[in-house]
């Protein structure tokens, strides 16, 4: 299997704005922002985005979000947390642990005929109305 590299880093927080202000010092610009305190922040010379979610209660989590071509061509051999499975934000992932028991997010494409989840109504689920 092969991937694409890193596409971006998943980082929660105890307060988005304190968070994503320490990273538009750091030159990252906002590509946009959910109404339940999450977004995405990229660098204007690439790399890596940070995508940014408030959590209020719990562990922290932080880790790497890989870029796969093709679920299908992934490789044996991994530990998984999650096997791919659509995401509301329009991919299919998997959560993989590294040798140190990390979390790593693989995300592909989803195949051709899968639809996503509705995000309107995991948001509603997960947030509540609006």
């Amino acid at each position: 299997m092969t991937t694409n590299g890193f596409a971006g880093f998943y980082l929660e927080t105890r307060s988005y704005a304190e968070t994503a202000a320490f990273w538009a010092r750091l030159g990252f610009e906002n590509v946009f922002e959910t109404d339940h305190g999450s977004g995405q922040w990229a660098h204007p010379s690439g790399g890596p985005y940070v995508f940014i979610s408030e959590q209020a209660e719990g562990e922290l989590a932080t880790h790497p979000i890989i870029d796969v071509a093709d679920s299908a061509q992934i490789g044996t051999g991994f530990d998984y947390v999650r096997p791919f499975t659509p995401q509301h934000w329009n991919v299919t992932e998997a959560i993989v642990r590294d040798p140190d028991g990390r979390n790593v997010s693989l995300q592909a494409p989803l195949p051709a005929g899968e639809a996503a989840p509705d995000a309107e109504a995991h948001h509603a689920e997960k947030y509540g109305s609006h």
